[in-house]
């Protein structure tokens, strides 16, 4: 399996924050969900879910997952990782956000630049529960314009993620969260 945080900017264009935010939603609204998936929907889902981790900076989104953690981890372990998590994020947020996302009207807000930081608020209309917020916040990384966080109605994706993962190491250790990630995979593969 490719490492996805490898990928480089020549894989996207040089997009704005807004137009990469976009750009990820709409790939992820893309993938098929339906079960079974033909032969065909799965290559396709799979080029989808290369096309929008290329637009995440999963090298900065694992290392502050990771947190106090990340630097006590040898680069091959940070590779597998990055790597696990990409997995996951093609495997698991890809597609239930796709869900998520397929029947909202969505309303961009207004863009704020500073320098190499980027916020991109976006508000999506449910018919039934109503707007929900969605912030996504970008950096430049290699010239292109990348998300290294989501917040859902004021919640990190990125804080939430380190929680669990403290969680799991302070409980158990490092080695614990990798076979916990690489069964999640195991179970969203079968």
């Amino acid at each position: 399996f490719l490492f996805f945080f490898s990928l480089s900017p020549a894989a996207t264009d040089n997009a704005s924050p807004h137009q990469t935010v976009e750009k990820l939603i709409n790939f992820i609204r893309s993938l098929k969900t339906k079960i079974p998936l033909t032969a065909k929907e799965l290559k396709t889902n799979q080029d989808l879910s290369y096309r929008a981790l290329a637009l995440l900076d999963l090298q900065e989104v694992s290392r502050k997952a990771l947190g106090k953690y990340w630097n006590k981890r040898t680069l091959k372990e940070q590779k597998v990782f990055v790597d696990l998590l990409s997995q996951l994020f093609s495997k698991e947020a890809f597609p239930n956000s796709g869900k998520f996302f397929s029947s909202l009207e969505l309303v961009f807000g207004t863009t704020n630049i500073n320098k190499t930081k980027a916020h991109v608020p976006l508000t999506v209309i449910h018919n039934g529960e109503g707007e929900i917020d969605i912030n996504f916040y970008l950096r430049i990384n290699q010239d292109q314009w990348q998300v290294v966080d989501v917040d859902l109605d004021e919640i990190s994706m990125r804080n939430n993620l380190r929680a669990q993962v403290y969680k799991i190491i302070a409980k158990n250790n490092y080695q614990e969260l990798i076979r916990r990630m690489e069964e999640k995979l195991k179970e969203t593969n079968s």
